[in-house]
């Protein structure tokens, strides 16, 4: 048995995943079997530094060589990797073209457009998704919600669970709303409702005398524009994440994240990582979750599809009904006109552009780090690892071997993330379900080229709902799994918390 058949074995055992699912789990790439030699070269240099006097090697380069290497500026979220070919390059560019089109309702005599909603939240990925970067909440009450949202489902019972994913907690769309609460309607329509957020303070003693304050959110869905919401409805806030470097975590190996999973705490460290399972609808299997905040979706063409559909309306070769979210209980939006076109195969996006947005959303590059061997940096880099941030934000890995896809194809990246399921406490809790994640598990973010966050956004709001409004505020919302990392950083001097900033500043 090869080296990598035995750590993929150890890797199912471990995360209660099927031998059957596990071996099945990427056929969406092309991969080439790593040899016995390279497995272990890998395991030596994606193992955790121990010396922090100065940086690593090929740390400046978080995306290998897709790395962004100059243009540090409010586009650096929105360069192509940089490692692709002329024609890679090409395709690139008109996937960007299509990324930023606006689309209008039908009908229309403007075919390549045609389409929009009837309700949606955005007429343009670019919309949501403003430089490829991170979306908002609303600053004022003169500010829209364009790059933020609310999910919605209801509890579903036995017989809506998956019999192929163990642990799946079942949920259906809402009745009349659907899975997101969409905020604008082409001209006849009635958008579904306004997002309101209200905030209450909480102060939190930090060691050292100072104190930080953070906004704890509750979100209602008001101006409701179809009646009452299901009684049992469960709504999540979501505000757009960053787009950079996911055909790389695409390209992990799977077997690579299922070994950092640990659902029973076996070695007692208190993280308890678990994969989230989810359905294919591209290859009608159940497949490893990598992407979303609760890791919901399987591959970059199911995300991109899933948000043509709820986002903006758009009907593609997997989500082929061309009204959206529309439900049964919105009769006027299921009859209104479509854009969906013979000579496109009766869909609103051809299958051809639907792939080149894919490819776009695939080769987004990582920018290069700042300032690694500053020593500010690197005291802040041991203490990140010191706290245990690092049993989560696991920082590097090195991606398959894969024909066609020489961008993506044996990389060393560092992404920090382990891309699991953790339980981080009922301050987080959104009390959703999704496939196996549960109402307060998230999927550990990466962090790469979080700290260009604020040139490319204009702005420092993270987590799922950008309630933190700073680095030390995300760190703070931490509970659940990741309490004692969060304590140990309250209980800091200020200057070690300072260099902590520092360091995930130069991400």
């Amino acid at each position: 048995m090869t080296i990598f058949k035995q750590a993929l074995t150890v890797a199912i055992l471990v995360s209660g995943v099927s031998p059957a699912l596990a071996q099945t789990a990427e056929p969406h790439l092309n991969i080439v079997p790593r040899t016995d030699d390279e497995a272990a070269r890998i395991a030596a240099i994606v193992a955790p530094t121990q010396d922090f006097t100065t940086s690593e090697r090929f740390e400046l380069r978080p995306a290998g060589a897709a790395t962004l290497m100059d243009r540090m500026t409010a586009d650096a979220f929105s360069e192509p990797s940089q490692n692709l070919s002329g024609e890679g390059e090409m395709s690139f560019a008109i996937g960007n073209g299509f990324f930023r089109k606006l689309w209008v309702s039908s009908p229309s005599a403007t075919l390549a457009s045609n389409g929009l909603g009837p309700l949606y939240n955005a007429r343009s990925c670019q919309r949501c998704h403003l430089k490829d970067g991170r979306g908002h909440p609303p600053e004022t009450a003169e500010d829209n919600a364009v790059s933020m949202f609310l999910r919605i489902s209801i509890p579903g019972t036995a017989d809506d669970m998956i019999a192929e994913i163990e642990g799946y907690l079942a949920t259906l769309p809402d009745p009349t709303y659907g899975g997101q609460l969409q905020d604008f309607a082409v001209v006849g329509h009635i958008a579904e409702y306004r997002l309101g957020i209200e905030y209450a303070e909480i102060e939190v003693p930090l060691n050292g005398g100072e104190v930080a304050y953070l906004r704890d959110p509750t979100y209602t869905a008001e101006d409701l524009g179809y009646g009452p919401l299901h009684p049992d409805a469960m709504l999540s806030p979501r505000v757009t994440p960053q787009m950079i470097g996911l055909g790389l975590l695409e390209a992990i190996p799977a077997a690579d994240i299922l070994a950092n999973a640990d659902p029973d705490d076996l070695d007692g460290d208190g993280i308890s990582g678990r994969p989230n399972i989810v359905w294919s609808k591209e290859f009608d299997m159940p497949m490893l979750g990598r992407f979303g905040y609760k890791a919901t979706q399987p591959t970059l063409a199911q995300q991109s599809a899933d948000a043509f559909a709820g986002d903006i309306g758009i009907s593609t070769p997997m989500n082929p009904l061309p009204y959206g979210d529309c439900t049964e209980n919105q009769p006027d939006c299921l009859a209104a006109p479509h854009g969906g076109e013979e000579i496109y195969g009766g869909l609103e996006i051809t299958a051809e552009a639907f792939d080149l947005v894919t490819f776009y959303a695939r080769n987004l590059a990582v920018p290069l780090r700042r300032n690694i061997d500053d020593p500010e940096v690197l005291r802040g880099k041991e203490i990140f690892y010191q706290t245990g941030c690092v049993a989560c934000h696991i920082p590097k890995y090195v991606t398959h071997r894969l024909e066609g896809q020489d961008a993506q194809s044996f990389q060393l990246i560092w992404p920090y993330t382990d891309l699991l399921l953790h339980d981080m406490g009922e301050g987080l809790a959104d009390h959703r379900p999704a496939a196996r994640a549960t109402g307060s598990e998230w999927r550990t973010a990466p962090l790469w080229g979080i700290g260009m966050t604020e040139t490319v956004s204009g702005h420092t709001y993270f987590l799922h709902d950008g309630r933190a409004r700073n680095f030390l505020e995300a760190v703070l919302w931490h509970g659940g799994e990741a309490q004692t990392a969060r304590d140990t950083v309250v209980g800091l001097t200020p200057e070690d918390r300072a260099a902590l900033i520092t360091y995930l500043e130069s991400l």
